[in-house]
């Protein structure tokens, strides 16, 4: 067979034809004969790089793994502008416990201090029991909401809030969200540390270590929500000379990232230990007793040991069995139980109940232990962090004495250093003028001639580092060193290709490994192509050799099944078992980071622990632990920490014609009267870069685009959108109104001396770059969107941002330098992570205000993201490519998203490089028709691709799988409400919705739509059956025939089935029990829909019942938020005992709603009831004050599905059906 292998041909698993059944046993045999197979092949090189109509695949790993059925193709991303974790110092440094050493860190009990939280004041003065005093911690509570939080000025390094009160008085002003209920100071024991080796290896020329300048106390808070969510805190003791390098705090983001009104403190905490020294603070005692507080013939009492409500408080041995339960639990070979008096434990929650949390802090080593439930819950914590000794926190410290003493002290190599393997001094460019830069970073000379891409073979210090992995079993070593030697390159100066990054503040790495008992499924810090469950980088049999990297990147074709950092990062991992539920951790911190992942065998028992190392190059660590005990309550618990899937307008679900570029306005017409000819439904056509004048964005060419706002208006008069890109470089043109405007105003970010606006060079050429960081620069950037600023924009405009990583052609990695600075002097790494979603937030803020009143929802499509970015729009994918390996991973990579809480996601339909054929066109489209962003986009190299440049018959399915998502456009926006009110995905993952089935976890090529829709898309050519997989605990429909899944097995497992799908069927199957709102009229677009009836699909399950929901408003403005005008629609049926054929309740915003109360906009005209096994003898349509009316209806006893036309009903009226029998 000449034709490549489909991606379930390559590991066997559908390599039977459709209908035959096959024994497990044999089926598993030839699965496993094929990846032998493959295996023999790819070690011999047989299997070689081509394209998606060559006919053999290629020699990814990926080929013959099944956890993710890449069919591979070799892709063009050059590796060497991308640092790994070996060329990175930090993750150097740390990766593997090779600075273990150096970090031993104990919580000093004398220097604890209890706050109360509600009003920000501890339990004792300040100063007490080591001088801890405030320890530098917020005290204030919760202020305001999201309107007031986008106009506040950034709580940076350096900023105004230095000044304020609050930093006066020793508190800290970054912090949002709840007060600390606890803080105390962490101290390093380590007999030799992080800065006793800076100052050996560059010397101490002061001679002064009573400065200070060289100890490593650290201050860590804790501080609990009520939802049971848990903050620690960790960063570094200040010192009170201006002249210390410690004299201010690091930057840090809470109200750029964080929902600060959604995050309550808890209500009532207790605090159990019995250490004497917090034993004595919680009880009022000194250490020697306090006789008037103590009882007469008893044990001293603590009095004060449950904050926030009078509660009898417990005696000490109490206190003591608890902590030694708590202890035994969490202990382990590592982290042994040594004695009762090592603990502190904070309970909250509801005691006895599954909402009862337990933090328990370690002293000494520190660590933290999170358990959930009451004490009769066995079992260890659901997430311990610390316990393998590798927490390191990197404090400032000087490089030399810059006073009093020798300042020509000379760097003091340790034994075994060796040279560099490479020529830095090279000049690659071999002395041609440089005019420009592509996107992948290679210059373009003077000449005309483009600079050569560095060769694929290997490097010699590439080799160098892989014999030395080798050797080190993957530890990734730059260089041997003996056991009393430390990796020191690179603390100060570091160099990366051509460029120095000066670091300035030297070495600021923050890091901790969590570990995730009794769980061996880890999801989350997306962006990665990758699988969506995370596989293991470290220990044995690890599957990636590279830490998963977290550093927005603009990456040129990026590759598969990789670590690689992309356009995006969301530092958040989720846990999913059996054993414990659901937990995860939001590691906040927009550094650049490396994750570790590992899987260990827990000792004496079959259980695997999941491990995670966040190693961060710069910031504190602020780490948020999230309970669970379900994906539904965490996602609760995420929203409310980092803010809430904003409700897209209507429009914007619709299916986005893009390429760069539609030349001109008569392109433009061509294209829309084509779809307009053909009856093909699209809402939005996109213009690229090419439309601006000379890459000036806000401003239109002239010669190609005359007249846009004419333009505009007549795809507005025909229901669609117009979407112009918008990126954050700005053109260095003293003549262009924007850059003159920004330099004047001093609102870029700028070079690492902070006097020089930053240069680099993207698509305009010489650009400068706003800083998004600071709340002016943002508030004017979305000032530029009014109409009578951004001159031929109309309301029927709306924006997509991209390159916003930053991307700089000539950067390193093509990025930002580290070390420019932001307008409050702070380092572009400390805040690298955050500039995509500032730009994004920005721009979303400038469509909002463009509109009197401010009430009209934005649509802002953005690449790079951070934690929070769901608030602002759209996300997708970036640049994929035309092969069946990149719709393969797009499921992947959407999920990942999804764990990440962005709902609004997709991935360009038909790849942006390349040019797809007729299938793998259909493929796509069908797949991208059940995605959230339904986006067709395409290279200017690509050929066209429109719909009708297939064919006819390719023309026509195409047609039909867009006819299918506007069908289904009331469910997706009911959904996507869900998601904003829940904070649960649009689109989920099988285990999301499953928690309790072990056999979906790993499931990444199939997913839900809400929990109603279940989609497998086809992603291999050539198919005409696939696999499903089905969980048994619910009964699946097929959408297109509407008959039952006929399927077999335990209720509480899953099982597979292979069903047909040829060229003509995307296997889609809505869940039994769920009730579906479908427009089954064809319009040309959304808009033109807006007041087209309903048809209501109800699958019943096996107990012969179903509900759903139908949300209802304007599907334009802020109405629903800012008058309650909207209307939900609460169905349901139950044809057994009740005798309900199908009911409606309606809730209204509010009693000012207007567009919920048109009923007449709102007609249900069909209701179609799938697996009702008997015809009734009649159906009576019940309104309240009005006497019942028989309805009409059709029953096929063979397909079981009854049909009720024309019922008469609004789906904003309440009435019920009733079946008589």
């Amino acid at each position: 067979n000449n034709a490549p292998p489909s991606s379930e041909e390559a590991t066997g698993r559908n390599a039977f034809p459709s209908g035959l059944q096959v024994e497990p046993k044999i089926r598993n045999q030839v699965k496993s004969s094929i990846m032998a197979t493959n295996t023999l092949l790819i070690l011999t090189g047989l299997l070689l790089s081509t394209n998606q109509h060559a006919p053999t695949a290629t020699s990814s790993p990926a080929h013959f793994l099944p956890s993710l059925n890449i069919l591979p193709v070799a892709m063009a991303v050059d590796r060497s502008k991308f640092r790994t974790c070996h060329q990175t110092s930090f993750c150097r440094r740390h990766r593997h416990g090779k600075s273990k050493s150096l970090y031993d860190y104990k919580l000093d009990a004398g220097s604890v201090v209890f706050h109360d939280w509600k009003s920000g004041d501890e339990k004792e003065p300040s100063g007490a029991g080591g001088g801890a005093g405030a320890s530098g911690l917020d005290g204030s509570s919760s202020r305001g909401g999201l309107l007031s939080s986008l106009s506040r000025r950034i709580m940076g390094h350096l900023g105004d809030h230095h000044d304020d009160d609050a930093a006066k008085n020793g508190k800290d002003p970054y912090v949002r969200g709840p007060s600390p209920i606890m803080t105390a100071n962490l101290i390093n024991v380590a007999p030799f540390t992080s800065s006793a080796l800076t100052a050996q290896t560059y010397g101490n020329g002061c001679g002064d270590a009573s400065s200070g300048d060289f100890e490593e106390s650290l201050q860590v808070s804790v501080h609990l929500h009520r939802d049971g969510v848990a903050r620690v805190r960790i960063k570094e003791v200040l010192s009170d000379g201006k002249e210390s390098v410690r004299s201010v705090p690091r930057w840090t983001s809470d109200e750029l990232v964080l929902n600060e009104e959604e995050m309550i403190a808890v209500e009532r905490v207790q605090v159990i230990s019995v250490n004497p020294l917090v034993y004595d603070k919680l009880s009022g005692t000194t250490e020697r007793g306090d006789e008037e507080n103590e009882q007469e013939g008893s044990e001293k009492q603590n009095y004060f040991n449950i904050f926030g409500g009078a509660h009898k408080a417990l005696p000490k041995k109490e206190m003591e069995t608890i902590v030694t339960s708590l202890a035994t639990r969490a202990s382990s070979p590592n982290n042994p139980f040594k004695n009762s008096e090592n603990y502190i434990v904070l309970s909250y929650g509801t005691p006895g109940s599954a909402e009862e949390w337990k933090l328990m802090l370690q002293l000494e080593p520190f660590a933290v232990f999170f358990f959930r439930g009451g004490m009769d819950a066995m079992g260890p914590p659901i997430i311990a962090a610390g316990t393998s000794g590798l927490t390191h926190f990197e404090v400032r410290r000087p490089k030399e004495c810059t006073s009093g003493g020798s300042t020509g002290n000379k760097r003091k190599l340790t034994e075994g250093e060796v040279e560099s393997v490479v020529d830095e001094d090279e000049d690659r460019h071999k002395g041609k003028e440089i005019v420009g830069y592509w996107e992948d970073g290679l210059a373009i000379y003077a000449d005309g001639s483009r600079e050569e891409r560095k060769s694929e073979d290997t490097t010699f210090a590439e080799k160098v580092s892989e014999e030395i992995d080798d050797i080190d079993k993957g530890e990734g070593r730059s260089r041997r060193l003996d056991e009393t030697d430390f990796d020191t390159d690179g603390l100060w100066e570091e160099k990366f290709g051509d460029h120095w990054d000066s670091k300035p503040n030297g070495p600021m790495s923050v890091g901790m490994e969590l570990t995730f008992p009794r769980s061996n499924h880890l999801f989350g810090l997306p962006e990665h192509a990758s699988s969506t469950q995370l596989k293991t980088t470290t220990g044995n049999n690890h599957y990636y050799k590279e830490p998963y990297r977290l550093y927005n990147l603009d990456v040129f074709e990026y590759e598969l099944d990789e670590t690689m950092a992309l356009y995006g990062h969301i530092p958040l991992v989720v846990s999913q078992s059996t054993r414990t539920g659901t937990a995860g951790a939001f590691w906040f911190n927009p550094t650049e980071t490396f994750v570790d992942v590992e899987e260990v065998l827990e000792t004496e028992s079959t259980d695997f622990e999941s491990r995670t190392h966040f190693m961060s190059e710069s910031g504190i660590v602020d780490l948020f632990l999230l309970p669970g005990p379900d994906p539904a309550t965490l996602y609760g618990q995420y929203a409310r920490l980092t803010g809430r899937t904003s409700l897209p307008p209507m429009f914007s679900l619709g299916y986005h014609q893009c390429r760069w570029n539609y030349r001109d306005e008569a392109d433009v017409y061509f294209v829309h009267s084509k779809f307009e000819e053909l009856d093909y439904p699209y809402d939005v056509l996109w213009l690229d870069i090419e439309h601006t004048d000379g890459k000036r964005y806000f401003t239109w060419d002239d010669k190609l685009f005359p007249n846009p706002t004419a333009m505009q208006e007549k795809l507005g008069k025909d229901g669609r959108r117009m979407v112009t890109i918008i990126d954050p470089h700005i053109k260095r043109d003293p003549n262009y109104y924007i850059h003159k405007e920004a330099t004047s105003l001093g609102l870029y970010v700028k070079d690492k001396s902070g006097n020089k606006d930053f240069d680099g060079w993207c698509w305009p050429g010489s650009s400068s770059y706003l800083d998004f960081t600071t709340a002016k620069v943002r508030s004017w950037w979305a000032d530029q969107f009014h109409y009578d600023k951004y001159k031929g924009s109309t309301p029927e405009l709306f924006t997509w941002n991209d390159m916003n990583e930053p991307s700089v052609f000539n950067g390193p990695e093509v990025s930002m330098q580290k070390d420019l600075l932001n307008l409050n002097k702070c380092e572009h790494r400390e805040w690298h992570n955050l500039y995509g979603m500032l730009f994004h937030r920005s721009t979303s803020e400038g469509l909002i205000r463009r509109n009197v009143g401010e009430n009209v929802r934005p649509f802002v499509l953005s690449r790079s993201f951070f934690a929070g970015s769901q608030r602002y729009g759209a996300i997708w994918t970036g640049d994929n490519a035309s092969h069946w390996s990149h719709l393969e991973i797009a499921t992947p990579m959407l999920l990942g998203l999804s764990v990440g809480a962005l709902s609004f996601v997709g991935a360009d339909v038909g790849g942006f490089f390349g040019n797809p054929d007729a299938e793998l066109m259909t493929r796509w489209m069908q797949a991208g028709a059940y995605q959230p962003f339904f986006r067709g986009h395409a290279h200017h190299d690509a050929k066209r691709r429109e719909p009708w440049m297939f064919g006819d018959d390719t023309m026509a399915r195409l047609r039909r799988a867009a006819m299918a998502r506007y069908a289904l456009l009331p469910f997706w926006y009911t959904v996507f409400w869900q998601a904003g009110v829940t904070g649960m995905p649009v689109m989920r993952t099988m285990w999301m919705q499953y928690p309790d089935d072990p056999s979906l976890f790993s499931i990444d090529d199939q997913y839900l739509i809400g929990s109603d829709l279940l989609v497998k898309p086809v992603t291999s050519p050539g198919a005409t059956a696939s696999e499903v997989l089905f969980p048994l605990s619910d009964i699946w429909y097929d959408v297109d025939t509407m008959q039952r899944i006929e399927i077999s097995g335990n209720t509480n497992s899953a099982a597979s089935m292979i069903v047909d799908s040829d060229i003509d069927k995307i296997p889609v199957y809505q869940r039994g029990g769920s009730i579906i709102p479908r427009k089954l009229r064809l319009r040309r677009s959304s808009r033109l829909m807006v007041n087209d009836p309903y048809t209501l699909y109800v699958a019943l399950d096996n107990n012969m019942m179903a509900e759903g929901s139908l949300y209802m408003d304007d599907e334009t403005t802020f109405d629903h938020q800012k008058l309650g005008d909207y209307g939900i629609a609460k169905f349901s049926s139950d044809w057994s005992s009740a005798s309900v054929a199908m009911s409606n309740s309606v809730d209204i915003g509010s009693d000012e709603a207007v567009h919920a109360k048109r009923i007449d906009n709102r007609i249900v005209e069909r209701i179609i009831f799938m697996g009702v096994s008997n015809e009734p003898r009649g159906i009576e349509l019940i309104f309240p004050g009005k006497p019942n009316a028989s309805m009409e209806f059709q029953y096929d006893p063979f397909s079981k599905i009854l049909v009720i036309r024309k019922p008469g009903v609004s789906a904003l009226e309440n009435w019920s059906m009733k079946l008589v029998h």
